[in-house]
């Protein structure tokens, strides 16, 4: 991470943030306040003060809607409640206190691909221990946990509409102990 950039229209960038492989290999622990699985469609539907946990990995939502694949995989789209937000944390590799977290009304989780959406009013911000390191905020990010991959486009659906809006990603500086 080597500036500040403030990106405009669409951006692919990466940053060295990986998330915790460990949690690739971890069980997936849906918790609500109420919860029906259908065996018949593969569809786990959990409402009212959410949890999922896989390892480090700490979604909170108001719904989860969670979909098995064919290859036995979950498909999770989660759902805030008016005003509020889908929030979740996730250790990172690559020190002792690592981690990403983040917010958006709504968000996309594909465990077979470890690729997640966040969706309208997102915001995801990197931390060594509680400061915050680097932080992303548009309508649309996505993260690739295999390559490492950000992508930031002005519209809630992913496209980018000239005019419709930035994305803005700030790099603090390094410190001293860091540079050396």
């Amino acid at each position: 991470m080597s500036s500040i950039l403030l990106l405009g229209m669409t951006t692919t960038f990466l940053l060295p943030a990986y998330a915790e492989k460990a949690d690739s290999q971890k069980e997936m622990v849906i918790e609500a306040e109420h919860l029906v699985s259908d065996g018949k469609t593969n569809i786990t539907t959990a409402t009212g003060d959410v949890v999922i946990t896989k390892g480090t990995l700490i979604v909170k939502s108001e719904r989860a809607v969670a979909t098995k694949t064919p290859e036995d995989f979950q498909h999770v789209n989660l759902y805030s409640k008016s005003g509020g937000k889908v929030r979740f944390r996730q250790k990172r590799d690559g020190g002792p206190d690592l981690w990403v977290e983040g917010e958006a009304d709504r968000a996309e989780y594909d465990e077979k691909t470890e690729f997640v959406k966040f969706i309208s009013k997102a915001k995801v911000r990197y931390l060594d221990g509680k400061k915050v390191t680097d932080e992303q905020e548009g309508e649309f990010l996505s993260y690739d946990s295999k390559n490492d991959v950000f992508v930031g486009t002005n519209t809630s659906n992913g496209t980018v509409v000239s005019g419709g809006g930035r994305i803005k990603l700030t790099i603090q500086p390094k410190t001293d102990k860091q540079t050396n």
